[in-house]
């Protein structure tokens, strides 16, 4: 029986032809079991469930867009259509998108990126910049006509009209905002402003991810100067909300947390004033007090006073000591001889009793002469540098007698 041959390639034409016309457009559910990023851009995997696996292949122009990375255990949805590489019979999943199956690709993105720059130490709070006591200087980083920039500036006129501010240009949304927003952020930091305000009003996540990409938030943690992160309502947390030095609710709330009140400015020097007067004013009252009690005393004792009241009390001395000497010249001239006379015993008296005092020490001292205390015949036994009786001597012990003036080395028998 005959059979109609074909050859190898012409049979996976034909496989190829069937399956790219069958299978397109398809969506398939399973478990990342490998994944390759290439330098190419392109991202090859597979997906597998219990039984078996499938290649897939994604581009560089559609890996492009995907918003967070293909990891291994991830459950995924892969969106495209098969094709056969012909010289080796092969077929793979030609992949269009991936979405991560029961939530959002943009969920998935965000815990990503917020994971991986924590673990970078992107939100450390020792890195964070301290805001500025005055800021003279700031750069609003937005977009020239959003609503969000107009809202700045009129709490910047009603806050603070004294700031000079610098608007830089930029794109909030869409496909190429991140690197703009980039690019913004560091031409703002080399301007030497104060203060840098990111700011963007709200929107859809998606209006809103460009403040979500890796590339803002390593621009933001580069910079020098102090700067908040202003998107979207309260509810919108941003991965650049994480990195700025400041997060603000809204870009009108920026301003307010980071301007000062000229009213409140204003009423505060008034009454600093005020109470700067009415302190000057004690303080010179108490100066002017000091000065005249300073100058009552200066004439209490100036040197002439001081002269004059000594010069009185020398010649009131003077007449004193010279009516003194008057009236012991009148009336002490004949005792003086009884009185030299009875100085003379005295001192007669006060030598005899010295002399006695010396003969009663002399005694004491040849009273308790170690000398004279030692008798005759007498002499102390140290036995290894103690003394002790010559009972606790045993035969052939060495010890010394000594007595007042002699020492002799003596060995038991």
């Amino acid at each position: 029986m005959n059979h109609a041959t074909m050859t190898v390639s012409s049979l996976n034409t034909k496989i190829k032809s069937l399956l790219e016309t069958t299978f397109m457009h398809i969506l398939v559910e399973g478990e990342v079991s490998s994944v390759t990023y290439h330098n190419s851009g392109h991202v090859y995997f597979s997906i597998k469930d219990r039984e078996s696996s499938i290649k897939c292949v994604m581009f560089r122009s559609n890996a492009s867009r995907m918003k967070f990375r293909l990891e291994r255990g991830q459950r995924v949805i892969v969106n495209g259509s098969l094709s056969v590489y012909t010289p080796r019979g092969e077929y793979q999943l030609m992949t269009v998108s991936v979405e991560p199956f029961g939530r959002g690709a943009l969920e998935l993105a965000y815990e990503q990126l917020k994971e991986k720059l924590q673990q970078k130490g992107y939100f450390d709070a020792d890195r964070k910049r301290e805001r500025p006591q005055y800021i003279k200087k700031i750069a609003l980083v937005t977009a020239s006509k959003s609503a969000a920039l107009q809202d700045m500036l009129k709490i910047i006129d009603k806050r603070w009209r004294l700031l000079e501010v610098t608007v830089i240009d930029t794109l909030v949304q869409g496909d190429r905002s991140a690197s703009q927003i980039a690019e913004a952020l560091a031409f703002a930091d080399r301007l030497g402003v104060d203060a840098i305000v990111m700011g963007r009003g709200g929107g859809s996540r998606e209006d809103l991810w460009a403040f979500n990409e890796e590339i803002v938030a390593d621009a933001l943690y580069n910079l020098k100067t102090f700067v908040v992160s202003a998107v979207g309502h309260e509810v919108d947390i941003q991965i650049s909300d994480f990195v700025a030095d400041l997060r603000a609710s809204t870009p009108s709330s920026a301003i307010e947390m980071i301007l000062p009140d000229q009213n409140e400015v204003l009423y505060t020097l008034s009454e600093l004033e005020e109470r700067y007067a009415y302190a000057i004013k004690q303080i010179l009252l108490n100066k002017e007090a000091t000065l005249k009690s300073l100058e009552e005393e200066l004439q209490r004792h100036s040197i002439s006073r001081q002269v004059m009241m000594m010069e009185s009390e020398f010649n009131n001395l003077k007449a004193e000591f010279k009516r003194v000497i008057d009236y012991k010249m009148t009336h002490h001239e004949a005792p003086l001889s009884s009185l030299l006379l009875q100085l003379q015993e005295n001192v007669e008296y006060a030598l005899e009793m010295k002399v006695q005092n010396i003969v009663s020490l002399k005694q004491k001292i040849e009273l308790y002469n170690p000398k004279l205390k030692q008798k005759e015949g007498w002499a102390e036994v140290i036995l290894e540098g103690k003394r002790v009786g010559l009972s606790v001597i045993k035969k052939g012990d060495k010890f010394q007698l000594v007595d007042i003036e002699t020492k002799l080395n003596v060995q038991a028998l």
